[in-house]
């Protein structure tokens, strides 16, 4: 507790490129809570519902019914309902909507990650821009006489210092939280392929099979 408190303190020392670096950091961290929150609630496949899915011999009502039982900003029960209720038609019909559905969840499992993206690239040159601040600082202090501030120099060196780090320390968390986002996008884009392959091979299916119909109603 004590060296975070001398961390926090330090950042007074840090000059005008601390604000905007902080402003960076409480961003970086807003997205990657809600981000965090969106995968947690609305991104898990239910167990029942794969289950349901993998069971060969599940009836179509009730599937129906445990997709009705999911939140509706929940993006695999949004992406069943598309397959669920066009299920009658024919399959090219039904591809064709799921992958506009899908193409509709990645948007928003994308969103707010070019701004993750931005902050790893403009925290690092947020802090190159005090570490030079506060060199000039300090190099100001010694003028063309030889007349040497130590305590001014000091403060100019621990400017520069402490902006450097504060802006790598800020890009490595938004580096590491992109990079993680963007595994978890890729993960349930495919495992939401995996499920529609499953539900559209069964609907094929039963266009082929009239008792494979007649079995699941």
């Amino acid at each position: 507790m004590q060296d975070l408190y001398e961390s926090w303190n330090a950042l007074r020392f840090g000059g005008p490129m601390v604000y905007p670096l902080l402003a960076l950091a409480v961003i970086a961290v807003a997205i990657l809570l809600d981000k965090a929150y969106v995968y947690w609630r609305y991104a898990r496949v239910p167990l029942l519902l794969s289950r349901l899915i993998e069971h060969p011999g599940t009836h179509w009502g009730d599937l129906d019914r445990q997709v009705a039982t999911l939140d509706p900003r929940h993006y695999f029960a949004r992406f069943l309902r598309v397959i669920l209720h066009d299920r009658t038609r024919p399959a090219w019909w039904i591809e064709s909507r799921a992958g506009d559905e899908a193409q509709a969840v990645e948007r928003d499992l994308s969103r707010g990650l070019w701004v993750l993206e931005t902050i790893v690239t403009a925290a690092p040159l947020l802090g190159l821009l005090g570490t030079i601040t506060g060199m000039m600082r300090a190099f100001h202090l010694i003028g063309s006489k030889g007349l040497v501030d130590p305590n001014g120099v000091t403060a100019g060196v621990a400017e520069a210092l402490i902006a450097t780090a504060l802006g790598l320390l800020i890009a490595l968390i938004a580096l590491f939280g992109f990079n993680l986002l963007s595994r978890m996008q890729s993960r349930t884009l495919d495992e939401m392929e995996r499920i529609g392959t499953r539900v559209t091979d069964r609907i094929r299916l039963e266009g082929q099979d009239p008792e494979v119909h007649h079995e699941a109603a």
